[in-house]
């Protein structure tokens, strides 16, 4: 166990369907340290260069998770956020940013998880929202990130019910909420309240819900 935090964000990108809305998912790849093989949001570790990202890009070093999250959309899933929306990644993808960046309001926050002790690898990771066109083309990296989909948040929890998909609590606990959700309006006015699973929880949900080493 570590007492050391990282800041962290990651990115909820949604599109319009047939059911509503469908969210972008990707598969940790098996190299992973932590959690390979689960679903997740696009996202990761905030690095020292994204306090200057943000600057650039939000007006504020402050903004240093935001800025977080649009880079990594970019290199696990080969999107792009500017200030006209999303885009495929094309060459030098930050370079395009710099030249249009986006507003802080094409990326509102709808979580906040912070880690307890007790977990190996903690986070303070802040969850955005973020509106994606149809027709997006996904580029995994192939190391980091197995694959990508798009699917209904509640279809993955069915998938998850059935054992098909692992999810970690953070990761299931959001996708409970925005199962909740009818529309991509209902998602962006989203405000989740994180907590801690209860002692019910901890004995009904499978062991893999909280420990990666479950089988």
């Amino acid at each position: 166990m570590s007492d050391a935090i990282r800041k962290a964000a990651s990115v909820i990108a949604a599109r319009d369907a047939a059911e509503g809305f469908e969210i972008l998912v990707l598969e940790r790849g098996p190299t992973s340290r932590f959690l390979p093989g689960y679903l997740a949001f696009p996202g990761g570790s905030v690095e020292p260069e994204d306090g200057a990202r943000a600057e650039r890009w939000f007006g504020s070093a402050d903004e240093a998770a935001r800025a977080c999250a649009v880079r990594e959309l970019v290199e696990e899933v080969g999107l792009a956020l500017t200030g006209v929306g999303v885009e495929v990644a094309a060459e030098e993808p930050l370079a395009r940013i710099d030249a249009d960046p986006p507003s802080a309001g094409q990326l509102p926050e709808i979580a906040h998880w912070i880690a307890p002790p007790q977990v190996p690898v903690r986070f303070d990771a802040r969850f955005f929202a973020l509106e994606a066109p149809d027709l997006l083309e996904l580029r995994p990296d192939g190391s980091e990130t197995a694959g990508a989909w798009w699917m209904s948040p509640r279809t993955l929890l069915a998938d998850w019910e059935a054992g098909r998909r692992r999810l970690y609590w953070p990761t299931y606990f959001t996708v409970s909420a925005i199962a909740a959700c009818a529309s991509l309006s209902d998602l962006f006015a989203l405000h989740i309240e994180t907590r801690e699973p209860d002692d019910e929880e901890l004995k009904r949900l499978p062991r893999s819900t909280f420990w990666q080493d479950s089988e």
